[in-house]
């Protein structure tokens, strides 16, 4: 059975998909870019405030079905740009602690809205 996740703690969906979907035990996240939730505006600042923003956004949907960032078994990173790699890992060091998700980065050639970081990640309970 599948269960749509949706918090007004996030942003918005901007296309034809849902922050979230729970199947089973596991929860499927859609990729978070650097949007305020409020003003739905990329959050100033590089890379290191842009995923602080986008870890903010995953822990907020991941909260909307009652799991926080500990429940995350798998995390993948987009980046514009991996020559600031160190800097994003850094922030993603402050909100994942022992035993880490298994993790993927790679880096594109373009993100929504012009972000440099989106993360996407899958939870189970």
């Amino acid at each position: 059975m599948r269960k749509v996740i949706a918090t007004s703690e996030a942003p918005a969906a901007v296309g034809p998909y849902s922050q979230a979907v729970e199947a089973g035990q596991t929860l499927y996240c859609a990729g978070q870019i650097p949007l305020d939730p409020v003003s739905n505006e990329i959050v100033p600042g590089g890379v290191a405030e842009q995923t602080t923003r986008v870890l903010e956004n995953v822990g907020a949907v991941l909260r909307a079905n009652g799991m926080n960032h500990s429940n995350v078994v798998k995390a993948t990173v987009f980046m514009t740009d991996l020559s600031k790699f160190s800097e994003m890992n850094a922030v993603y060091g402050n909100f994942f602690h022992p035993p880490f998700p298994a993790r993927s980065t790679v880096q594109v050639v373009a993100l929504p809205r012009g972000a440099q970081v989106e993360i996407e990640v899958i939870a189970v309970s």
